[in-house]
């Protein structure tokens, strides 16, 4: 018992010391040295134009991701639960791909399919179409990087709930459309919830493929991250900790609102059994 209790206890305080050396510290840290010049310095670099910039088209792809992917994950989760056809593995590897490539291999690949020597550039001249260093390119890499997180929220709870319901509805009258809002809808709500905080939180702190994309235009194409990766290569520190507090508060918002979703979504499975 008491070799127990030791090993407990070590455990506990091995996971709360690597919490707080990887986590908590560099948190604070970002939140001492965006404070160090004071609240006019501070109030100065989020405020400053480039800034405001920056969050506005941080907040325009992440929210072109989350409903894109939205949609997509509910269909893609109600095909793959609901339906048998040949493909359905290959479709949901496909999902997972991009857990499994390099955010920045993902940008590499869209600059050569809509880059200047990609196969798709003289169709996209022609119709005036800016993708590569653009803000679609952007939106497009974060789109991408986001893809699989409301879909593989879903499916596992599709999966759980079975076609017994539905069936009975269907047999009953009922059309698909309400089918899906009466039924479908109410087991899964909390899980979409969950997929959707997980994309917005993932959408907004995307560097890579967005780095790649970009091509770093102050004003123009770049997010928070880039953003705050100029300032601090124009050895601007205090300033780039002053933005990256921006997406620390953010992310606290989030994890929240994630722990509000996961608590919710634990307690009606327990209802629901």
């Amino acid at each position: 018992m008491e070799k127990s209790k030791f090993v407990k206890w070590l455990l506990i305080s091995v996971t709360v010391i690597f919490l707080f050396l990887m986590l908590i510290m560099p948190l604070v840290v970002v939140i001492i040295e965006a404070l160090k010049k004071g609240l006019i310095s501070y109030k100065d670099a989020i405020t400053d134009e480039y800034t405001i910039q920056a969050l506005i088209l941080t907040l325009e792809a992440t929210i072109a991701a989350v409903v894109i992917n939205t949609v997509f994950g509910l269909f893609a989760a109600w095909t793959i639960t609901k339906f048998h056809f040949r493909g359905k593995k290959l479709l949901t590897t496909l999902i997972d791909i991009p857990f499994a490539i390099s955010p920045v291999i993902a940008g590499l690949i869209f600059i050569l399919t809509f880059g200047r020597i990609g196969w798709a550039y003289d169709f996209l001249q022609a119709a005036n179409i800016k993708i590569v260093f653009a803000v679609p390119g952007i939106i497009l890499a974060t789109i991408f990087v986001t893809f699989p997180f409301v879909a593989r929220e879903i499916i596992p709870v599709l999966n759980a709930q079975g076609k017994d319901e539905e069936e009975a509805a269907a047999l009953m009258g009922a059309k698909g459309f309400k089918i899906f809002t009466k039924i479908t809808l109410p087991h899964i709500k909390w899980a979409l919830l969950y997929g959707i905080i997980l994309c917005t939180a993932r959408a907004m702190g995307e560097f890579g493929a967005v780095s790649v994309l970009s091509g770093h235009l102050k004003g123009k194409t770049n997010t928070l991250p880039l953003h705050i990766e100029c300032l601090y290569n124009e050895f601007n520190s205090n300033a780039a900790f002053a933005v990256s507090s921006i997406l620390v508060i953010l992310a606290i918002i989030i994890l929240i609102l994630r722990n509000i979703a996961e608590h919710k979504s634990k307690k009606y499975s327990k209802v629901s059994k």
